[in-house]
């Protein structure tokens, strides 16, 4: 009889129970807001957070054309890409950003917070960004986050 023999869990992508949550971007400093969602993507708010699995939510943002910056970094803030050519460096403006492309805005805020590997490849995917207040995930019954109350 082995009445002394605790072990611990560990967790793994089939024992994950994964949910959908829909965050309203409406008025959220980006870079605040990138930070929790990323932490709701890779599954630290979870009592069996793993660091080496796939235990996150998936998080639907909308109205990624209503987020909010601090002080200048509007006008100031720069996003590089670059082509890999000679001459290839292309730099835009997060205003300009904003403006043309705004739900790229919020998934390279969020992408540059999860890990730089396999694992944070697959994390990203978990994360749907739209303008507007429409998305097409209606069949995963997403449950409304309230960012303000997290930690």
């Amino acid at each position: 009889m082995n009445t002394l023999s605790y072990r611990t869990l560990s967790g793994n992508k089939e024992t994950a129970d994964k949910k959908w949550f829909i965050v309203d971007a409406e008025g959220q400093t980006v870079g605040r807001m990138a930070s929790k969602i990323a932490k709701i993507i890779r599954g630290k708010y979870k009592t069996c957070y793993t660091p080496h699995a796939d235990c996150g939510d998936n998080v639907i943002v909308i109205n990624a054309e209503k987020v909010a910056f601090s002080g200048t970094k509007l006008v100031d803030k720069e996003y590089v890409r670059f082509s890999g050519y000679p001459g290839g460096q292309r730099f835009t403006t997060a205003e300009e950003m904003l403006r043309k492309h705004p739900e790229r805005l919020i998934e390279k805020a969020v992408k540059g917070m999860l890990p730089k590997n396999t694992l944070g490849r697959q994390l990203y995917r978990n994360l749907k960004v739209y303008t507007g207040t429409t998305h097409k995930h209606e069949a995963q019954t997403p449950e409304l986050l309230n960012l303000d109350t997290l930690k």
